[in-house]
């Protein structure tokens, strides 16, 4: 059987219902009283009290439904959400990524929601568009976004005023970023002046887009296209020439790490990362962020969070009530406080902002103009897992990046071509 096939049987043999209290084939109106139990699944136990402050005004403007949340750890969520929909235990509202919706949609275990948009007024464009797009599939809405993370260059003040180097803003372009990396880059204090990590979202999706390059389009891979690999060479000059740690070193321990006990000067990273680095006592007093600097354009990755229903949920009107609630304003002004993720409901970051007033975060909002959503096809985890593999050497400072994005855009366009049979 062909991998798609597999997953397929995996996603859509069982039927999904509610989770714990509302398991089983229990219908609308359940519970003591009728009062209609759902289960809500989520991954990070950092936003647990944020979700649970939602779903607090969610209960008091519908009290004849409540709401309990399931969390289960990123290393194991989508493991434990397949077995739980074979088992007949899923989680009526869960969590999505871009990785896995088209996979999810294209087999049919998700509830369409365009319908339940249109019926209700459901304020979609206050969301932002490349995000709302990556939650669409075959023309249909199946997730609501949540929330949005963008990708910065966080920096270290106290590393830079010591390099005598002058802070990066809004004008810097990619020979800013060498000239300081090397400038900033010291051996006898085992100081290096950026991280050029092997990380996709954060890291090589940013400047390949940045070079005017594309990762996926009209089904096929971009990794051979030339300006796709003058993004990739960004980051391998900087391992080649010695102002990155090499690859072994970010192995065990991320480039975040690395920025976070001050051996990195220079970081590019997530939005979503804001409240570890404000946790962080040495970069919470010395450590800033601006927008990424220009390649031959402007660009920085932007994926979020979807709330998604199960399509054999056995309580969707009271799910969709949910889903619905958590795309308006009041929800997102909640979460907002919270100060873990930005709401991606135009105009209730604000909360976010203030939160950590040191930082300036305002870059991560002003790149929503050039933001180019996470890329992603039905099967994406198939030939990200190849990104990875054939890249490796390459960023480890073995050379070679030009073969090795080649042979990444043939395997990828197989896997592609897999995923319509």
């Amino acid at each position: 059987m062909r991998r798609r096939t597999l997953i397929a049987g995996a996603l859509a043999a069982t039927p999904i219902v509610a989770g714990c209290s509302g398991g089983g084939t229990t219908s609308e109106s359940t519970a003591a009283g009728g009062r209609t139990t759902l289960s809500y699944g989520i991954w990070d136990p950092a936003q647990a009290p944020g979700m649970a402050a939602i779903i607090k005004a969610f209960e008091r403007d519908n009290p004849g439904i409540s709401v309990e949340v399931q969390v289960t750890p990123w290393t194991s969520y989508w493991t434990t959400l397949r077995t739980s929909m074979r088992g007949g235990t899923a989680p009526d509202v869960f969590w999505m990524n871009a990785v896995n919706i088209q996979l999810y949609a294209a087999n049919g275990v998700l509830e369409p929601l365009s319908e339940h948009i249109s019926r209700d007024g459901t304020p979609v464009g206050r969301h932002p568009k490349a995000l709302v797009d990556i939650y669409a599939y075959e023309g249909t809405q199946y997730g609501l976004p949540k929330d949005f993370d963008t990708v910065g260059l966080w920096y270290n003040k106290a590393l830079f005023d010591k390099a005598g180097v002058k802070y990066p803003d809004e004008s810097w372009t990619w020979d800013d970023v060498r000239d300081a990396a090397r400038e900033l880059t010291n051996p006898k204090t085992r100081v290096y002046g950026i991280a050029a990590e092997m990380d996709r979202q954060a890291k090589f999706y940013p400047t390949i887009f940045g070079a005017g390059g594309y990762v996926l389009r009209d089904g096929r891979s971009g990794f051979a296209d030339p300006r796709s690999l003058e993004g990739l060479r960004f980051w391998t000059d900087l391992v080649d020439r010695g102002w990155s740690p090499p690859q072994s070193a970010m192995s065990e321990v991320r480039a975040r790490n690395l920025y976070l006990s001050e051996q990195v000067a220079m970081n590019y990273d997530l939005s979503a990362m804001a409240s570890f680095m404000y946790a962080t006592p040495a970069i919470k007093d010395h450590g800033g962020v601006t927008v990424l600097p220009k390649g031959r354009e402007r660009a920085t990755v932007i994926h979020g969070l979807a709330n998604v229903i199960s399509a054999k949920s056995a309580k969707k009107e009271a799910a969709w009530k949910f889903v619905d609630f958590m795309a308006r304003r009041e929800a997102a002004e909640i979460q907002a406080k919270g100060g873990i993720t930005i709401s991606s409901y135009e105009g209730t970051q604000d909360a976010w902002l203030k939160s950590m007033p040191e930082f300036g975060l305002t870059c991560f909002i002003d790149m929503l103009d050039y933001a180019v959503p996470y890329p992603s096809s039905r099967n994406t985890a198939v030939w990200e897992d190849q990104e990875y593999l054939l890249l490796g050497a390459p960023f480890s400072g073995k050379g070679g990046v030009e073969q090795a994005a080649r042979t990444l855009a043939r395997q990828m366009d197989r896997a592609l071509d897999e995923e319509d049979k």
